[in-house]
């Protein structure tokens, strides 16, 4: 990989970890999501904390920032390894953010914003996956699991150079949910 490669896969690293959900927290009260909810940086845990309107916003720039480092390295025509990392690395950071002591989000938002900078039409159907699970049994993190696991399989048929890409956030999903897994599997996970 050429320095120049690195330099945009470090970038989308820096870039997810910028956390709209400790920064818009900070704002409004002296309330850290981490240390209060569910204890996760995200738009879930700043909706209970703050309100509709936090969350939103909280939601929209991450979902913006997975979006920006991937089309980025779409647009100027970096290599599908380059493209494919920099999805995984700005997820890296907004579960990992350089800036807040290693503890973020879950990176569901961030994810999808990669997504739909990799394919819209593979994120239209993550997300019409997570909109149903939700729908049906009102657990947040039941249908972000359901969604990234199908994130490959559903590349497999819209986009399969983008396999790797995706199987790499969708791990990164999983195991940053294995908490919310145990809860789901001993019947204890919080129903919105």
């Amino acid at each position: 990989m050429l320095a120049q490669d690195l330099l945009v896969v470090i970038a989308a690293y820096l870039v997810g970890s910028f956390s709209s959900a400790i920064l818009i927290s900070r704002l409004l009260s002296s309330l850290d999501p981490r240390n209060f909810g569910s204890n996760n940086a995200g738009a879930t845990n700043v909706l209970r904390l703050h309100g509709k309107l936090p969350a939103l916003l909280t939601l929209v720039i991450d979902v913006a920032k997975g979006f920006v480092p991937v089309f980025v390295a779409i647009y100027y025509e970096y290599s599908l390894v380059t493209v494919s990392l920099s999805a995984v690395s700005v997820c890296l950071g907004h579960v990992f953010p350089l800036y807040f002591e290693f503890r973020g989000g879950k990176g569901v938002a961030t994810a999808l914003g990669a997504l739909i900078a990799l394919e819209p039409s593979l994120a239209l159907c993550c997300f019409a996956i997570w909109l149903a699970v939700f729908l049906i049994f009102r657990v947040s993190s039941m249908a972000a699991l359901t969604a990234l696991i199908c994130a490959p399989l559903v590349s497999l048929w819209l986009a399969p150079k983008y396999v790797i890409a995706t199987t790499g956030l969708a791990c990164l999903i999983i195991w940053r949910h294995r908490g919310n897994i145990s809860r789901l599997v001993k019947g204890t996970e919080k129903r919105m």
